[in-house]
């Protein structure tokens, strides 16, 4: 038991560290494509689905936690705020589409954590600037969540296949997404 725990901790500081290298590597080539220093790729993302769909949601959630104390402690106590929002927000809509009774596409998946993602920060911007001036930024938000949550799809749908098997699943309920 003390092993699959020293297992389970190597693992989630494995994947931080990857979130935390993944979110520099967006915030580097966010500019040499032109968008917004607001709008990312979304690639620190893909590290919270992963452990969404094959280790424990509470992993997961524990992940988002720790990015976002991350964000608070490299970028600001708004960043922090921000990125707690999106992130809580992105998770529970994963962990919904976990426990629909049917399948769902890892497209479907991936759009839906991007959307709910960018959702949640508009709300938090809109506590932050107490009003809702920021959601004018909705339209704009929308349009960069479905293509966000469609290369998010595109990586994740390269990459699981090959982590899963390399890392099977922890304990995590047998995944309904269709990647």
């Amino acid at each position: 038991m003390q092993s699959q725990k020293a297992k389970t901790v190597a693992r989630l500081g494995m994947l931080f560290a990857l979130a935390m290298a993944l979110s520099f590597f967006e915030s580097v080539i966010t500019p040499l494509l032109g968008l917004m220093p607001a709008m990312k790729l979304g690639l620190a993302n893909i590290v919270v689905m992963y452990a969404m769909l094959f280790m424990k949601r509470r992993q997961a959630l524990l992940l988002v936690l720790l990015k976002a104390f991350f964000s608070l402690l490299a970028r600001g106590a708004t960043a922090g705020f921000l990125s707690l929002c999106g992130g809580l927000l992105s998770w529970l809509v994963m962990a919904i589409l976990l426990c629909l009774p049917f399948p769902v596409t890892g497209y479907i998946f991936s759009v839906c954590a991007a959307l709910a993602h960018n959702a949640g920060q508009l709300l938090g911007a809109s506590v932050v600037l107490s009003s809702a001036m920021a959601l004018g930024y909705a339209p704009v938000l929308l349009l960069v969540g479905l293509a966000v949550g469609s290369v998010t799809w595109w990586v994740a749908k390269g990459v699981f296949p090959v982590l899963k098997r390399l890392y099977p699943e922890d304990g995590a309920p047998k995944s309904k997404i269709l990647f």
